[in-house]
């Protein structure tokens, strides 16, 4: 254990979790303060000072949530995750027809993306900074379109295929419309891309646009 985690009487292995709706607001504050500052400066560049001046707190307020630069950037990851996965499910979940349960699932990474223009950075830098976490953003991603595409297949919406490739190409696709897009053009996808990448995914994998769930 840290000086610090044996001060606080926490296991230095586990994450700081904030005991009061107040801590946890100063925590979101944190992390939405170091995706700016990562986003836009990489992590070397980036410092605690940096994040917590973004954020209006104290250095010594960072310690409480945060024991380094590097716990706040693998946290920053792994929320980013989270949230992107949680949008993408509300978004299929809402669908009533394959076709739409597609076209929204990547209508929502695509959103994030615009709405997070620091996100492609921080995740391909913790290639570096952070390799287990960076794969473990992956396979997150990877995992939930996987269990979609099995129950699809289940339920013979799909053709029967290797779920986890199928997953994998989508993330792919995702990924460099993000890139092309949402990262390098500062806008969404019009209308007429997102209907070509949406019928190109649904007819690679013999799905019937209409029908319904």
């Amino acid at each position: 254990m840290t000086d610090l985690s044996i001060a606080l009487g926490r296991d230095a292995s586990q994450p700081i979790v904030p005991a009061t709706a107040r801590g946890e607001a100063t925590r979101r504050k944190l992390l939405e303060a170091a995706e700016r500052d990562f986003g836009e400066k990489g992590f070397h560049a980036a410092s605690v000072s940096s994040i917590t001046h973004r954020a209006g707190v104290g250095q010594g307020t960072f310690y409480l949530y945060f024991r380094s630069k590097e716990e706040i950037f693998a946290m920053l990851v792994k929320d980013i995750g989270h949230e992107l996965r949680r949008r993408m499910a509300v978004a299929v979940t809402a669908a009533t027809s394959l076709e739409q349960a597609v076209h929204g699932g990547i209508s929502a990474f695509l959103g994030f993306s615009q709405q997070h223009p620091g996100l492609f950075r921080i995740v391909q830098e913790s290639q570096f900074v952070d390799e287990p976490t960076y794969r473990e953003y992956y396979h997150h991603l990877e995992e939930g379109y996987r269990a979609g595409l099995m129950e699809a297949q289940r339920r013979g919406y799909i053709s029967a295929g290797d779920a986890e490739v199928r997953a994998w190409a989508i993330i792919g696709i995702t990924h460099f419309l993000g890139l092309r897009y949402c990262l390098w053009q500062g806008r969404l996808p019009e209308a007429e891309v997102m209907g070509e990448v949406t019928r190109f995914v649904t007819r690679a994998m013999n799905l019937r646009p209409e029908d319904t769930f």
